[in-house]
């Protein structure tokens, strides 16, 4: 599975939910190598580019191609504990236990 996490320049921020995500899934006791992680600008988030885009909250109205189901928002890009729910979100919907 595909994790793309989008902003707006694809540089820093975007970089630093992709560690985030990375140590959630680690925490989470998933086959870290079942993903992909992935970070990209608003512009590079085509629809075949990931399976679920993690993306501040503010640029979801920047992605109008991609399929809502495929959007996480997240209210506060750096804030870990909101990248958590997310991802558990996602491992949860695609039948993935995690701890």
């Amino acid at each position: 599975m595909k994790f793309a996490c989008v902003c707006q320049s694809g540089l820093g921020t975007s970089f630093m939910v992709q560690m985030n995500i990375q140590s959630i899934l680690e925490e989470a006791g998933v086959n870290v190598d079942d993903f992909e992680l992935e970070h990209m600008d608003v512009g590079s988030a085509t629809s075949d580019a990931a399976d679920y885009f993690f993306v501040e909250s503010t640029l979801v109205s920047a992605l109008p191609n991609l399929p809502e189901e495929k959007i996480i928002p997240l209210n506060s890009i750096i804030d870990k504990e909101i990248a958590r729910e997310g991802v558990y979100k996602v491992l949860d919907a695609n039948g993935i236990e995690h701890q």
